[in-house]
């Protein structure tokens, strides 16, 4: 039994950064979920999805230094609860208050103090258990923030810099947060990623490119840089970010999805190495793509799920990002087609056909494998949908 409601999720954008050109994003604000979140909740709910995640937006809900305002999560909570969700809250989704940054030397005091803020308020305000993700992606926003410029502070050579304080603060924010809720359950999120070589020239720096994956949720264990006081009860729930291009050729670039299918490795396989790793319980924290791939893309993982499930990869579940469309972090006019809603002008929610009759293709293939349990007949049925939704998959992008 898993201890997620559905097996399947949805995600919302939730960062809240400062971009390349100086600007303030709140994609919360910018897709209207602020506002609409019992409208949305009640969308994603009729495809039977019951668990989403969420971010609490730092940057608003820190008003002042040591000063903090949930009012606006409060209502999320209060939306779940009326359609029945249960909610996986990012304390860091990317985006940091003003002035701060990950080596100031506040920065771990007032995350510190953001754990213990937000823990509070949430038993105030629900029963549900709390399950809570420090900071998404320390590796992605390591190398983002310290490596090519992309937010705050704009650094360059900087990534392990970066990654070692983040991973500073959220030792220290998950000592607080159990101390707090001892029953909360955190959550690691990083990408799986898979660098291929080019040659075999490459093979060993591949090697070591590869593993640097690793390294966050092996600082946080105290695998790595034990000064920090990393534990491994510290490592509770794994989450994985994937997406087509987390796999690449070094030294040249993305590998193209789905013409390179014969070079990929397969998503299965991966999730079985980060397992064999942890031993923790893991699933999906973040997949997707975009236009008249979405769809295709979404049996795909689905038919992964199966493999890693039936090769002992104690999966507990997929998370669609994310559920409505997005703009670009850097042109918030420029939207990307990659949600199971998109987004008009007015901020509409756009159902996509091909999107949905994917979930519930998804659905159908994963509750099959979680029913039946690995077995030939199990095999024969799990092929037999997948290849009546390649049959559908070819429709174009159309809207309900």
């Amino acid at each position: 039994m898993s201890i997620f409601r559905s097996f399947l999720m949805g995600g919302y954008e939730c960062a809240d950064h400062i971009n390349r050109s100086g600007n303030r994003v709140n994609l919360l604000k910018e897709t209207e979920h602020d506002i609409r979140a019992e409208e949305d909740y009640r969308d994603i709910a009729s495809l039977g999805i019951r668990v989403v995640r969420e971010g609490i937006c730092w940057s608003a809900a820190e008003t002042r230094p040591f000063e903090f305002d949930f009012t606006e999560v409060k209502n999320r909570i209060e939306a779940a609860q009326k359609v029945g969700i249960d909610i996986i809250w990012d304390l860091c989704h990317f985006g940091y208050p003003a002035g701060l940054f990950p080596t100031h030397p506040h920065f771990c005091n007032r995350f510190v103090a953001l754990c213990q803020a937000f823990a509070t308020f949430h038993k105030t305000i629900t029963t549900r258990q709390l399950f809570v993700v420090p900071f998404n992606e320390i590796s992605f926003l390591a190398w983002h923030s310290g490596d090519v410029r992309g937010t705050v502070p704009f650094a360059v050579n900087s990534g392990f810099d970066i990654k070692y304080h983040l991973c500073k603060a959220a030792i220290q924010g998950i000592m607080k947060l159990k101390e707090t809720d001892p029953g909360c359950r955190i959550i690691l999120v990083e990408p799986v990623i898979k660098v291929h070589a080019a040659d075999e020239a490459d093979i060993e720096l591949v090697r070591e490119l590869n593993s640097h994956q690793y390294q966050a949720m092996d600082i946080i264990a105290g695998r790595m840089c034990p000064e920090l006081g990393g534990r491994e009860e510290f490592l509770d729930i794994l989450g994985f970010n994937y997406y087509w291009n987390n796999q690449w050729e070094h030294n040249k670039g993305t590998l193209p999805w789905p013409e390179s299918e014969p070079k990929r490795e397969k998503l299965s396989v991966l999730l079985q190495a980060a397992h064999k790793r942890y031993n923790r319980p893991v699933f999906i924290s973040e997949t997707g793509h975009f236009g008249n791939g979405r769809a295709e893309w979404l049996e795909e993982a689905a038919v992964e799920c199966v493999d890693a499930i039936n090769k002992g990869v104690e999966l507990l579940g997929m998370c669609i990002y994310p559920v409505t469309d997005r703009p670009d972090w850097d042109n918030l006019d420029s939207y990307s087609n990659c949600g199971i809603w998109d987004l008009d002008h007015n901020k509409n929610r756009i159902p996509s056909l091909p999107v949905i009759k994917a979930v519930e293709e998804c659905h159908k293939i994963i509750n099959y494998c979680l029913e039946n349990g690995p077995s030939a007949e199990a095999e024969k049925e799990i092929a037999e949908i997948a290849e009546a939704f390649k049959k559908f998959k070819a429709l174009d992008h159309e809207s309900i």
